[in-house]
């Protein structure tokens, strides 16, 4: 049906020269013949017909990374309304780090890189190490305070289900998060200040609400609230999850237990599957 199509079988015994989805994004990209490449996984949808125009757009400017939201389908469950939050807030995150020049992350299943990009990744000692990870490895490698770009408009969006059960969701989790530790030192800092003032205002707070100082606890959290929402808020609306605002007090203290069960793949453990 396309001629320029080309498919990359890869047998069950063959030999791998990288763990997991790094194998397969080695043989596709050796392939190529052009020198930018546009990634999803194979479970992700474009939104629209204009998900092509819109990664590679930034690279006329000049950019070597781009990055898009990568959007799961709403679904009527609370696991299904947590995992869309935590994705808003998480492209919160590394979106405003990426435009202050401090880009970490990206989203494998809606990314672009010029091929000097993803070889330098590639080229990396942390590159083999972890059998996915690929998406943040390549920021540590080859992202820069001004070759990222970040796209937030809903045609460039890639569409995919959520995990249907906790255990599932949590595996995916520890995968996700078993890069965290090879980011650049300063990231690993300010990340950790946020989750650690997170976690001691909600901490404080309820503790502060059994003493006489209750008052003065329920003002300072409804101060920070109105901040926090405000931007949350307004990021949400960028990424089409309007819906998801109503379930702000609940996630933002269920994002505290989320960090609680999840530190230890933040912190050392890295030797997760890729399936």
């Amino acid at each position: 049906m396309h001629s320029n199509l080309q498919i990359v079988t890869i047998p069950p015994g063959a030999p791998r020269k990288y763990p997991g989805k790094k194998h397969a994004l080695n043989e596709a990209v050796a392939i190529a013949q052009h020198d930018i490449l546009v990634m999803t996984d194979a479970d992700c949808m474009p939104a629209s017909s204009l998900w092509l125009l819109h990664m590679a757009r930034p690279f006329r400017a000049g950019k070597e990374i781009v990055t898009g939201y990568g959007q799961y389908k709403t679904e009527h469950s609370v696991l299904n309304s947590f995992i869309r939050w935590e994705t808003v807030h998480a492209f919160m995150q590394f979106s405003s780090y990426a435009r202050a020049g401090r880009p970490y992350m990206a989203v494998g299943r809606n990314l672009a890189c010029t091929r000097a990009a993803f070889l330098k990744a590639q080229a990396s000692p942390q590159w083999d190490k972890l059998p996915s990870g690929d998406d943040d490895l390549l920021m540590q490698a080859a992202g820069g305070k001004h070759n990222v770009y970040v796209v937030s408009h809903p045609a460039s969006f890639t569409i995919t289900h959520a995990k249907t059960s906790w255990g599932d969701y949590a595996r995916q989790k520890q995968r996700h998060l078993s890069t965290g530790k090879y980011y650049r030192w300063l990231v690993k800092m300010l990340l950790a200040n946020y989750g650690f003032s997170h976690a001691l205002a909600w901490l404080s707070f309820f503790m502060l609400l059994f003493t006489p100082h209750w008052g003065e606890a329920l003002g300072i959290m409804a101060f920070r609230s109105v901040i926090y929402w405000t931007v949350w808020q307004r990021t949400a609306c960028i990424l089409a999850e309007k819906r998801l605002i109503r379930f702000f007090p609940l996630f933002d203290f269920g994002w505290l237990v989320y960090n609680f069960a999840f530190l230890p793949y933040i912190l050392w453990k890295n030797k997760q599957q890729w399936t």
